[in-house]
């Protein structure tokens, strides 16, 4: 069976120059997980940084910016 989403994404406010977490939660421990923002897939870098831990995964942005919204 395919991973679904247990806790699904949930809107965060920050400031601009600040970091945000956003966090999901899968049906599934380790499912792979591709964050995306629009049609851009996003890797890990300076700017973001992506976890996963069990069925938890997270994506940190850093340096927030508007067009990061």
């Amino acid at each position: 069976l395919p991973a679904l989403f247990k806790q699904e994404l949930r809107d965060t406010e920050a400031e601009e120059g600040g970091t945000v977490t956003l966090r999901c939660e899968l049906t599934k421990p380790k499912a792979p997980v591709e964050w995306r923002k629009g049609d851009v897939t996003l890797y890990p870098g300076l700017k973001y940084e992506l976890r996963q831990q069990g069925c938890a995964a997270e994506l940190v942005i850093h340096d927030l910016e508007v067009e990061d919204s």
